[in-house]
């Protein structure tokens, strides 16, 4: 039986408190629960990776089927889970803060919104607007009185606005808003990311995976360490490959290394 929603939200606060964790991102329950297994202590979505196993390009799918599957994994394992909620599908605080009330309704344990607005066009949202609907999202959550934890994303390297300096205004004015968790993701200079630990101290600060190791990130003082659709693209890579073969070749000698019922049949009923 799954563990209570209070319960799972009070151990992820937990683990933002001290050390630091890997936030692994599973895109369906199967994969959710062969982390599980693997000994996570928590989870969170990846909007990639769900979008490329519904068959769509990142960020094309829509705010119920999002919800969906933000409860479909919330409630797959015991672990916590933490939303990739992107722009909380809406521009105005208003409306962002009654998409947050809905994502904490399905029972996930953190969630983010980012400042990128959506499109290559329209870029990042202005700082004043930006910061507007951070706010709004904390308020939801505080009245939810669920205890979610908020990140705050600000897109700029991923988004073709590298500067560090505005990314770090801009944390540091989400964090004076009222989130919990700070993220700038695409950074990925050892100098890039103490700066922005140091400019936050001492909320935690998540760091998409550049290369660096767990322990070097540690001791950088990232808090969280997120793969965002990297894992999804690992299983894409290994399918698309092991097709090509036998499309173009005909042979099958990449299904040697597939994982069959042997490896996940006991997994799966663990769950």
């Amino acid at each position: 039986m799954s563990l209570p929603v209070s319960e799972k939200r009070a151990a992820f606060r937990r683990l933002h408190e001290t050390g630091c964790f890997v936030l692994p991102n599973p895109w369906d329950v199967g994969s959710a629960v062969a982390l599980k297994h693997l000994g996570f202590k928590a989870l969170a979505t990846t909007s990639a990776g769900m979008a490329w196993a519904m068959g769509r390009m990142d960020g094309a799918v829509s705010l119920d089927e999002v919800l969906l599957h933000l409860s479909s994994l919330a409630h797959a394992t015991d672990l916590p889970l933490n939303a990739d909620f992107e722009n909380g599908f809406a521009d105005a605080p208003a409306d962002v803060a009654a998409n947050v009330a809905l994502a904490v309704d399905t029972g996930v344990s953190g969630l983010s919104i980012e400042d990128y607005a959506g499109s290559a066009e329209t870029g990042l949202y202005p700082f004043d607007l930006a910061v507007e609907r951070v706010a709004a999202a904390r308020a939801a959550i505080d009245a939810s009185q669920s205890g979610v934890v908020l990140t705050a994303r600000s897109e700029g390297f991923i988004r073709g606005a590298p500067d560090l300096d505005e990314t770090i205004r801009r944390l540091k004015a989400f964090a004076a808003a009222g989130a919990h968790c700070l993220y700038a993701p695409g950074l990925r200079e050892e100098a890039q990311i103490r700066a922005v630990v140091d400019a936050v101290a001492p909320l935690p600060i998540n760091v998409l995976t550049p290369g660096l190791s767990v322990a070097s990130l540690a001791g950088l003082g990232a808090r969280r360490i997120s793969l965002g659709g990297a894992l999804a693209g690992a299983a894409w890579g290994e399918f698309l490959r092991a097709a090509e073969e036998i499309a173009e070749k005909g042979t099958f000698s990449a299904l040697s290394k597939a994982a069959g019922g042997r490896v996940l049949n006991p997994i799966f009923a663990e769950g």
